[in-house]
């Protein structure tokens, strides 16, 4: 199946200004200038000069875990029974028939990381996935999973002062991740140890927590850190140089106020919800100009809604208002899709438009964070979503 004579924005490399995308079996299979050197078929689209991008990626949300017009039956973000609860698999959690993935689908947004939320310093896992094509959550998966969820600041301060237990504080926020980082440690060496041993030993009592924590402290996923305030932001950097694992600071308030440090630190950058009220102290320096004052200082950015804070469908104005902010236009774009990709750990299937890639594309016309305008067309895995 061909998409031809689109001005196609491949976000990796040069644009193509009329060219085509073939896809088959849900991949791309090739792309070029022109029309394909090949007779189309009925099935076959004419973009008719309109243009073509990758799918949207929302970096960081809550799709189908807040449930769309549900209360307590249809909220599983956060087990509120201990802080440090790194075993939560995300794929438990999700309820992918919820309406507001279809709502995110039809406004281009075709690949989500959703999960756990941050009432715990540790949450559980982050996945992506997309957001139209089964009924059943397991064949959605991009990648799960994606991350682990690590939270600091306000929020578990917040849920365990209301119930008179620890954490009430942020160095108590940080003694539970240190804690249980410093258990998994021990039990990966020992681990290790007994693999490596020759000896006929025992090997360490399996420990669900500890066992969630090995792919982080191997260096397989990331932790996605919650965190609002600069120096949550130092210390979420803090614990990942003390146990050498991979990270990312998701939400980053006040990233634009440390853009230059967290460039010497190398970190990489989840910003928003933008679009939201200053609802609780660690918000009152947000600013429509932060994912442009980290770009500016080289920091790797991408955007996110945080649904349901922001609803997942209006990722691509949220990537209009970073551009009021100041984030150049294709920077906005590449923050909701290669950026997106690579941060998260995914641009191996999604984010840019590659031969071997998943067939998600956006067709539209004007600017592609126009919300006055549905997207013309949405491919998810190469099948049409109908609008």
């Amino acid at each position: 199946m061909f998409i031809y004579n689109a001005k196609i924005k491949t976000m990796a490399g040069a644009d193509i200004e009329n060219g085509y995308v073939e896809f088959r079996d849900g991949k791309i299979t090739s792309l070029g200038r022109d029309a394909p050197d090949m007779p189309l078929t009925a099935e076959d689209i004419d973009a008719g000069g309109l243009t073509l991008c990758p799918g949207f990626i929302d970096a960081h949300s809550h799709l189908g875990v807040f449930e769309n017009g549900l209360g307590f039956e249809g909220t599983d973000a956060n087990e509120i029974t201990d802080p440090s609860m790194p075993h939560l698999r995300a794929i438990d959690m999700i309820n992918p028939r919820d309406f507001s993935f279809t709502e995110a689908a039809r406004a281009g947004v075709t690949c989500a990381v959703t999960g756990v939320g941050s009432a715990n310093p540790l949450g559980g896992e982050l996945l992506a996935m997309k957001t139209l094509g089964s009924k059943q959550i397991d064949r959605l998966i991009v990648k799960s999973p994606v991350a682990l969820k690590l939270a600091l600041g306000e929020n578990p301060k917040t849920c365990y002062h209301d119930r008179d237990e620890t954490p009430t504080t942020r160095m108590a926020v940080a003694a539970v991740i240190r804690e249980q980082l410093y258990k998994a440690k021990r039990y990966m060496e020992q681990s290790d140890k007994h693999t490596k041993s020759k000896d006929d030993g025992d090997p360490p009592e399996y420990d669900i927590k500890n066992e969630a924590l090995l792919p982080l402290l191997r260096g397989e996923i990331n932790a996605h850190i919650h965190c609002h305030r600069a120096d949550d932001i130092f210390t979420a950097i803090r614990l990942a140089k003390e146990f050498s694992f991979g990270y990312v600071i998701v939400h980053a308030t006040e990233g634009g106020i440390i853009a230059d440090e967290l460039k010497e630190e190398n970190a990489s950058c989840i910003v928003g919800p933008i679009i939201c009220e200053r609802s609780k102290p660690e918000l009152v320096n947000l600013r429509l100009d932060t994912a442009a004052k980290l770009y500016a200082a080289g920091v790797p950015v991408a955007l996110c809604t945080d649904h349901p804070v922001t609803p997942a469908q209006y990722l691509p104005l949220t990537a209009g208002l970073a551009i009021k902010g100041g984030l150049p236009a294709d920077e906005a774009l590449r923050a909701i899709t290669i950026n997106a990709a690579k941060i998260c750990g995914i641009d191996n299937r999604v984010g840019s438009i590659e031969v071997g890639k998943d067939a998600d594309f956006v067709l539209f016309g004007g600017k592609f964070y126009d919300f006055m305008k549905d997207p013309v067309m949405v491919v998810i895995d190469g099948k049409v979503i109908k609008n």
